[in-house]
């Protein structure tokens, strides 16, 4: 095929593709998207309505059934249970659904055959039923972050899996409930044993556990006794309007149940989180990780999209929806200074780096006039560049939420979220007043080098909140390079010695790991998904230049980013290239899937082949 034909197909997919996802907006004009329904959810969910129709006489008889069925229908056919209907089973999921199925007699009912073929999952991968073998495989999946496994095992206690009585709670780890009361301030010196987004289920759960099993240790005993009501006040300071805890089914379930479960029925902070639980329960029965992550979705669209999809009016509308998303107030939950953007538009977010950067990147793509914004612009953009900044851990590296909180993985400086963040400063430097135009580029030369620093061997980068469930060690490193390799594309390399050799090896980890038919998967030999094949053509195209013309390496650049095109222009001449994939990583190893995604990344990838194509020419 003429490369002007080549061409001519590009153009005609990524117009079909382009069309697709407009149609896909809500009625303010942004994408809500729509994510997977969660096993996970769903279970915990259930077992939040059991205890709540046990302890407080209320009824859920229908949603409970309705839930129940679900779980049933999507049981894996080796009697385990995954994240999504997609996901292979694990440990976590399996665990959780099993001790929901032997709640009540009605689930015992209706799911008594998969309570069977769940025990036999649960033999065969976590060496029995016994509280403490299975107790002991949980915490050994987690290792020292306790932010899910102690919740997995309260769910088993709370749900009688693991006995009755005290006896219940000897798996369960007490949590240091009490520090909750401490300022805000001393978080990171104290070394929590849970991540900074957890801090409701720390009150919660530790709070549960303080109540059915009280510590020996009469000083202990004493202190929780006196701190817990003032530790109660502070978890309802933290609980948003909604009654959603940074809208996730989960964490939401877990503070509920865990409050049912040590006698506080009728705290307010239970009966806004039952009433989240009920609205947010699906036709189908099931719940969703999340509510949504709409100003997440609706960047990455602003992003992929070409210059010329949206009106002039179009761009307005979204310009507004995104400056009204801003947190112009320090955050309630994590204390957050004003400036940055949550993942949705809902009251249960809070603001974090990834999508901080996302909002930064997309309002310069809606500026109508990016060499020059308005003063409105210009304003948002240097608080949310200086928001970033702040977030800066000592390493150069950007974390997800607050700096310096832990050492655990969520609060740790990530590679995918440091990336995103330098290509935001990238963008808006040259915007911003002089002095902090020499801060930015501080900040940008600390992220450089930590990159650099967090370069695998093989010449990959490894994400934080993204990952694939077949790689040996669930995680995405395409995703990870392929993020970093867009936003080095955007530097300009003679200012930064260290640039050309960090693209060049992780330019030839990609070419490497190509598919034989042009698809890419997560690493080297693991099936391709559209999402991870439209990734890697998006940075194989930006990264065009990136090796001296007609070297191997170019050449290789070459025959890739024509291979991936193909293949990903075939998926939307038959229709595929809407399937997605559970590739998004939660909270705590949770999976999703998200409909939008293999759209949002299709749009993006065929919009910069096209591009480079007509650069290259």
């Amino acid at each position: 095929m003429s490369n002007d034909a080549q061409q001519s197909r590009r153009l005609s997919a990524l117009h079909h593709a382009q069309e697709e996802l407009l149609k896909a907006r809500n009625d303010h004009g942004a994408w809500t998207g729509h994510l997977s329904d969660s096993a996970l959810s769903t279970a915990t969910a259930l077992l939040t309505f059991v205890l709540a129709d046990r302890y407080t006489g209320s009824d859920h008889h229908t949603a409970i059934q309705c839930g129940v069925q679900w779980l049933v229908r999507y049981q894996n056919a080796d009697g385990g249970w995954g994240d999504t209907v997609s996901s292979q089973s694990n440990l976590s999921t399996t665990c959780l659904v099993w001790a929901t199925l032997g709640a009540t007699h009605k689930a015992v009912e209706l799911g008594g055959a998969a309570c069977v073929a769940a025990e036999h999952w649960l033999r065969r991968h976590a060496g029995g039923l016994g509280p403490s073998t299975l107790g002991e495989a949980v915490l050994r999946r987690y290792g020292k972050d306790r932010t899910f496994s102690i919740p997995i095992l309260t769910h088993c206690a709370l749900s009688g899996r693991f006995g009755a009585g005290r006896e219940a709670w000897r798996c369960v780890i007490p949590l240091p409930f009490e520090l909750a009361v401490c300022p805000h301030s001393w978080f990171a010196a104290l070394k929590l044993p849970v991540v900074s987004y957890a801090l409701p289920a720390l009150i919660a759960m530790g709070y549960a556990r303080f109540m059915n099993a009280p510590p020996s240790n009469p000083i202990a005993f004493a202190t929780r006794q006196l701190v817990g009501p003032r530790v109660l006040r502070v978890l309802e300071t933290l609980q948003p309007t909604n009654g959603g805890f940074l809208e996730a089914t989960p964490l939401t379930s877990f503070v509920t149940m865990s409050l049912i479960g040590s006698g506080q029925c009728e705290h307010p902070v239970t009966s806004r989180g039952l009433a989240f639980l009920k609205a947010s329960q699906r036709s189908s029965g099931a719940w969703p990780i999340d509510t949504n992550l709409a100003t997440w979705t609706t960047t990455l669209a602003i992003n992929a999209l070409p210059a010329t999809a949206l009106k002039a009016d179009e761009k307005n509308r979204l310009r507004s929806w995104l400056l009204n998303q801003q947190y112009r107030k320090v955050h309630p939950y994590t204390q957050a200074a004003p400036g940055g953007w949550a993942w949705t538009d809902l009251p249960g977010g809070v603001p974090d780096a990834d999508d901080t950067a996302g909002a930064l990147v997309a309002l310069h793509r809606l500026s109508s006039t990016p060499s020059a914004p308005d003063t409105e612009l210009i304003e948002s953009a240097r608080l949310g560049v200086m928001w970033l900044m702040s977030l800066q851990n000592s390493d150069g590296g950007l974390p997800t939420f607050c700096r310096g909180w832990g050492t655990l993985p969520f609060d740790q400086s990530s590679t995918d979220i440091t990336a995103h963040g330098l290509r935001a400063w990238t963008i808006w430097r040259s915007l911003m007043p002089p002095p902090l135009q020499h801060k930015l580029g501080i900040a940008s030369r600390r992220a450089l080098h930590f990159l650099e620093s967090s370069q695998d061997r093989p010449g990959s980068w490894t994400p934080l909140w993204f990952g694939n469930e077949r790689h040996v060690q669930e995680q995405n490193p395409l995703y990870g390079t392929t993020r970093v390799l867009v936003a080095l594309a955007e530097l300009d390399a003679s200012t930064h010695p260290t640039l050309a050799p960090m693209r060049g090896r992780a330019l030839r980890w990609l070419v490497e790991i190509q598919g034989a038919e042009g698809g890419f998967g997560a690493a080297s030999g693991l099936s391709p998904s559209v999402e991870e094949t439209a990734l890697a053509l998006e940075a194989l195209s930006k990264n065009r230049g990136a090796a001296d013309r007609g070297s191997e390496l170019d050449e290789a650049i070459h025959r890739a980013t024509e291979l991936a095109s193909d293949w990903l222009v075939e998926r939307v001449e038959t229709g595929e290239w809407k399937q997605a994939s559970p590739i998004g990583f939660y909270f705590a190893r949770l999976w999703y899937f998200e409909n939008l995604y293999p759209m949002l990344f299709t749009v993006g990838a065929l919009r910069s082949c096209v591009e480079s194509g007509r650069t290259q020419a």
